[in-house]
């Protein structure tokens, strides 16, 4: 394999590409996909594995990758920059070997600024900072306690060592009327009137009564003594004496 091709031929997996370098930089050169969303870190990185994985150092693979790279980086910079570039354009040499100097002498001084901060860092590692107040600082006035009273403090404490009343839950049980209170009830309705209906009766009654009202009235039908008849679902519950419904189904069947 050439170097060329050693190269160029190198497998990316980026977010915004997968493919080969060589793929890479004719959709870059093409502008048909912008460098701006292409990491060059990551391909510098692939490439450095890439070497690593063939176990040799290719002088000439990296001296044209670094050629390739920078000019990537140098499209890049011109992309996110275009104003910048403009301007640098209209410069003669003499005004751009100007700017250029300006330039490293501000990088000098930002970078002498960074070695001496870093240089303060190392010198001062071992001090902390105060974090109470200062030593002189000015005194704050101890809190004082209004008098209190031995006695009264006594008695508060034992009303709060007063066991209090264990609450009542009388107001939570349910109250359920005898079943023989309603038996009798209804036995008295049915010998007053041949039938009523349950839902009347127990109008303004509690679901509780209700369904022991209802029970009463199961009671009554295993004696034989009531007739329960209801004609849909929903439908009102039409209570009946026994004997009465015998000699309607007689009288209907002698007619």
């Amino acid at each position: 394999m050439s170097t060329t091709a050693a190269v160029r031929d190198l497998e990316l997996d980026l977010d915004a590409f997968t493919g080969p370098f060589d793929l890479l930089l004719t959709l870059v050169l093409r502008e048909e996909l912008p460098l701006r969303e292409i990491d060059l870190a990551d391909v510098i990185v692939a490439f450095v594995e890439n070497l690593a994985a063939r176990g040799e150092l290719d002088l000439e693979a990296c001296g044209e990758f670094l050629i390739l790279i920078s000019a990537l980086l140098e499209l890049k910079a011109r992309g996110l920059f275009p104003e910048e570039e403009a301007e640098l354009a209209e410069l003669e040499p003499e005004e751009a070997a100007e700017e250029l100097a300006r330039r490293l002498a501000e990088y000098r001084r930002a970078r002498e600024g960074a070695d001496w901060l870093t240089k303060r860092l190392g010198e001062q590692a071992d001090r902390y900072f105060r974090l109470g107040p200062a030593p002189l600082a000015p005194k704050r006035p101890e809190p004082t306690l209004a008098a209190q009273d031995p006695e009264r403090l006594a008695a508060v404490l034992r009303f709060l060592a007063v066991e209090p009343p264990a609450p009542s839950t009388l107001h939570m049980a349910l109250k359920f009327p005898p079943v023989s209170q309603f038996v009798d009830r209804f036995r008295a309705l049915l010998q007053r009137r041949s039938r009523f209906d349950f839902d009347q009766e127990v109008q303004g009654l509690s679901r509780v009564e209700i369904a022991v009202a209802f029970v009463a009235l199961l009671e009554l039908r295993k004696q034989n003594e009531i007739a329960i008849a209801q004609a849909d679902s929903f439908a009102p519950i039409r209570i009946s004496r026994a004997d009465s419904e015998r000699s309607l189904a007689w009288n209907v069947r002698s007619a």
